[in-house]
């Protein structure tokens, strides 16, 4: 009764759809064969990654994002940061220290979408986003590279001719990454 009031929750849908993306983040080939540092930091920055490609797909349906498809967006970003800051306050970040942490962490993730977003249709421009970000500065070798950028972009296209109904339902499929 109160989501006819207040307008629909998408808890449900928005979890499953992190979830997924999630444990895509957390495959280990990114790790082993794409030379992501398995880390705090390159767990993060795969999430980022992942979280950016899901919320391009829902946002090009709501151009301003008000709409069902950008509302749950919303709560898919809502929900990742709180899990952000659960996951800091279980390796016992204090109070005091979570906003300066939290603010540096959607820095850190509005940069990378813009490099992301600005350089997925340039192969060339996107392997140098991913060097700075994915790979902090530290790239791995050329054809790694090449292929995590391939797979970005082939990602991209897979959630593109995904149905938006399935993705509001919080079904979302990601392809196998082919690194080598």
């Amino acid at each position: 009764m109160f989501s006819k009031l207040f307008g629909r929750r998408w808890d449900d849908q928005a979890h499953d759809l992190y979830e997924t993306l999630v444990a895509q983040a957390r495959r280990v080939e990114f790790y082993s064969a794409g030379g992501v540092a398995d880390t705090i930091d390159g767990r993060f920055d795969l999430v980022v990654l992942h979280a950016f490609l899901l919320l391009r797909r829902l946002g090009r349906k709501d151009e301003d994002n008000s709409g069902p498809a950008g509302q749950l967006g919303q709560a898919v970003f809502d929900l990742m940061f709180a899990d952000f800051d659960h996951c800091l306050r279980e390796m016992g970040v204090s109070d005091m220290g979570m906003s300066p942490k939290i603010k540096k962490m959607a820095k850190a993730f509005y940069g990378r979408i813009g490099a992301y977003d600005g350089s997925l249709e340039d192969e060339a421009a996107l392997a140098a986003a991913l060097e700075r970000n994915l790979y902090r500065g530290q790239p791995p070798a050329v054809p790694v590279l090449s292929a995590m950028a391939a797979y970005v972009r082939a990602q991209a296209r897979d959630l593109d001719d995904q149905s938006l109904d399935d993705l509001m339902k919080g079904r979302v499929r990601f392809i196998a990454p082919q690194l080598p």
